[in-house]
């Protein structure tokens, strides 16, 4: 049984130091039956060059290069010219360990059925790398969580393209650096999903990720996406308030997210039981979204304010419940252990991580 020739689209912009080990980790897999559609989005700096000379060297490689129109234009131009049965994503700053296309094209063989699937990964962070573990959440419906955040990491995505229909497999702009939750959304409604129980991939952390450079938009566009999911489902009349504290982080907005919140909570609670579960999960996870979007502004006594109303106390570590408790009358004091809570986390990232180069050095793949 001849293999499924994988295409792999690799958007590129202003990726000089990361993407040569980026394409050299796929050209490195130990599944050869691949084209890399490298797409340069009008780089500035010497991202084309390694490019070009790396598709001298190798010819499954292929370049797009014009100017800047960003990522879901380069998405959707590299989705026109694949060729492959199985369309996999990579980004110019993650590493591909060599089993990863094989693994995913043995599950593909194994579930034909599939639309797409993707994986964990591990998390490379001021040059160490800790390994990934699978949330429990994903023991549930798969459907269902997707209205509610991001099912998989973006660069671990393989679709196939022998079940998803062309006109649903392309990313919308009006959703930009939210379109992959726009997409793996509108795909999980029509076609089986599966998220691999293993890192496939190291994923950068850097100041100059997408996620660092545009997390602001990217937090508006995916209120606005779980807004109008839960708006299509009837548990939300109105997605105004939700929508709201994306735009401006205020007591105002605070309250009526959290109100939002409550609503959306008594409304999971009359679903059919073989529902709930799901969509109490997915509820909680945008809590814990907000919680997070509230909690960057570094203003105690709003966030105080959020888990009062939401009743969420619990729901947060137990140092942090402490840390925040004050906050609406000493702030100063909560940010001050808050900070303090964060050193602490960074340790704990040192003492569950390894040295970037003990890990990727078997594979010839370095940590710059």
């Amino acid at each position: 049984m001849t293999r499924p020739l994988i295409s792999v689209l690799l958007p590129v912009y202003n990726a000089e130091p990361y993407v040569a080990a980026a394409i050299g980790s796929i050209l490195r897999q130990d599944y050869d039956r691949l084209e890399v559609i490298a797409i340069d989005d009008g780089s500035t700096d010497r991202s084309l060059e390694i490019l070009e000379r790396t598709r001298r060297d190798d010819s499954r490689v292929s370049i797009i290069s014009r100017e800047n129109r960003g990522l879901v234009a380069s998405l959707n131009e590299g989705l026109a010219v694949a060729r492959g049965e199985l369309i996999a994503r990579m980004d110019a700053d993650d590493f591909a360990y060599p089993w990863r296309l094989s693994r995913q094209a043995a599950l593909f063989a194994a579930r034909p059925e599939l639309g797409f699937s993707g994986s964990l990964v591990d998390t490379l962070l001021h040059g160490r790398i800790a390994k990934g573990r699978l949330d429990p959440v994903f023991r549930l419906s798969l459907p269902v969580l997707s209205k509610f955040f991001t099912l998989l990491m973006h660069p671990t995505v393989v679709y196939n393209r022998r079940v998803i229909a062309d006109a649903d497999l392309h990313y919308d702009g009006g959703y930009r650096h939210a379109e992959d939750f726009d997409l793996f959304r509108r795909l999980a409604g029509r076609y089986p999903v599966a998220v691999m129980p293993e890192s496939l991939l190291v994923y950068r952390l850097h100041p100059g990720s997408v996620t660092s450079l545009h997390g602001s938009e990217m937090r508006r566009t995916h209120l606005r996406i779980v807004g109008e999911n839960l708006e299509r489902e009837g548990l939300a009349e109105s997605s105004a308030d939700l929508r709201a504290i994306g735009d401006d982080v205020s007591l105002d907005s605070v309250r009526r997210a959290a109100a939002f919140i409550r609503a959306l909570e008594e409304r999971i609670a009359g679903l059919p039981a073989a529902s709930q579960p799901s969509f109490a999960a997915g509820a909680l996870n945008l809590f814990y979204f907000l919680y997070q979007l509230v909690n960057d502004e570094e203003r105690p006594a709003l966030t105080h304010e959020l888990l009062t109303l939401t009743g969420k106390w619990n729901a947060i570590r137990r140092r942090e419940k402490y840390a925040l408790s004050p906050g609406a009358w000493v702030p100063w004091l909560s940010q001050a252990s808050m900070w303090a809570g964060k050193r602490a986390d960074w340790v704990a990232y040192r003492f569950k991580s390894a040295p970037a180069a003990a890990v990727l050095g078997p594979y010839r793949m370095g940590a710059a």
